[in-house]
């Protein structure tokens, strides 16, 4: 599956936010569930498995420098305690007041979770509650 972007993000980089901007101080999170069709579609029925902040601190995060038509996290710890025990099947990256519900005007990426191929590769999609996850590697390109 590629990303999905919502209509609010795409419209935000269409008026000439930047994507590093829009999404600055955000949270990455990871769910349990059938992924839904868009971004923009609410999370019905899904499991926050876990929120990724800046060393679990809570901190939003930052993304680095844009190359070679794609732009990486920062150069900063990310990481969150698993709030729920599940399989991860995908995740959002949204800005800090984005409630899940269905949005054309919340700025969100959406993708799968998994071993090998997707989105964002996990070394095991199996999270346990109480227990660290960390974000080696992110990066969102633009094709």
């Amino acid at each position: 599956m590629a990303l999905s972007f919502s209509t609010g993000l795409k419209n935000a980089i269409l008026d000439g936010d930047s994507l590093k901007g829009t999404l600055a101080l955000g949270f990455l999170k990871i769910y349990a569930g059938t992924v839904p069709a868009t971004a923009n579609d609410a999370l019905s029925g899904a499991t926050l498995l876990c929120t990724i902040s800046v060393n679990s601190s809570g901190t939003g995060l930052s993304l680095g420098t844009a190359a070679s038509g794609a732009i990486q996290k920062a150069a900063e710890v990310w990481s969150g305690v698993n709030a729920a025990t599940g399989t991860a099947t995908f995740y959002r990256f949204v800005t800090p007041t984005d409630t899940g519900a269905s949005s054309t005007t919340e700025e969100r990426i959406q993708g799968t979770v998994g071993l090998a191929g997707a989105d964002l590769n996990l070394t095991s999609v199996s999270l346990t509650s109480g227990l660290t996850q960390e974000i080696d590697y992110f990066a969102i390109a633009v094709n």
